[in-house]
């Protein structure tokens, strides 16, 4: 049952970026054009002004069309990013399923990058090795374990990314678009694993092109539009505010 306990707010959130209109090859160019004042920028918020609160047991989808700064929010939230302005405050243990698989070394094994993937997440070497067959197991990736990830293809890199992220029970799970990873097979296996992980009690931010998905999965939805809240509310009257705003297109 969702709670009014707030395990991650979101306040004022900004994220501005920088993008050159100049094409400078080197440092030393670089700083030879910011000295005479020739170096000009574009200046682009790819966030303004974002304040939400995520409370125990709610699972909030993040809607949006492609560019409205989901994946952006998702990785300020996740601690990727720090915001330009703004705050976010997080209370417990926070699992991020982004970019699977994104600080894994190609060089390595399946097996080698097990150990790595997981000290990266924050995870001892001890609890790895507890829950390293359980791991295998559940990526399916047993005869390949012992393979280097540079003959993995990037279906079979993202399960072994999300088998290792979802061994830990979190407070807070942020999800972006990482339940369209796999097969038709491993996509209905990662959804019920991520459901099992709220059961247990997890509060989950949730982006998905999917409205079928965040229905299925969510309580809450929040509207970005470039870059701001524009709406936060129940599930049901978001995703009709949203089907509104693509002009009543069905996403599947």
């Amino acid at each position: 049952m969702a709670g009014s306990k707030v395990v991650l707010e979101a306040e004022g959130i900004g994220m501005r970026f920088n993008l050159s209109m100049e094409k400078v090859d080197n440092l030393k160019e670089y700083f030879i054009k910011s000295l005479k004042k020739e170096m000009r920028f574009n200046e682009f918020w790819a966030l303004k002004d974002v304040s939400f609160k995520l409370c125990r047991g709610d699972r909030i989808g993040v809607l949006g069309t492609n560019g409205a700064g989901k994946s952006t929010l998702m990785k300020v939230c996740a601690g990727v990013f720090k915001p330009t302005e703004g705050t976010v405050t997080k209370h417990g243990r926070l699992v991020p399923l982004l970019e699977l698989g994104a600080g894994f070394d190609k060089q390595y094994t399946g097996a080698e990058n097990i150990f790595l993937y997981g000290a990266m997440l924050g995870l001892d070497k001890k609890f790895i090795a507890s829950k390293f067959d359980e791991i295998v197991e559940f990526s399916e990736l047993k005869k390949f374990i012992d393979v280097p990830l540079k003959n993995y293809s990037s279906g079979m890199r993202s399960r072994l990314g999300f088998s290792i992220a979802t061994t830990v029970k979190p407070d807070i799970l942020i999800l972006d678009e990482v339940l369209s990873v796999g097969d038709a097979k491993f996509k209905k296996k990662s959804e019920k694993k991520v459901l099992s992980m709220m059961d247990d009690g997890a509060s989950v931010l949730f982006v998905s092109h999917s409205m079928k998905q965040v229905k299925r999965i969510c309580n809450k939805a929040i509207i970005l539009e470039q870059g701001r809240l524009v709406a936060a509310g129940d599930v049901e009257p978001m995703l009709e505010k949203y089907d509104e705003m693509l002009g009543g297109v069905d996403d599947e």
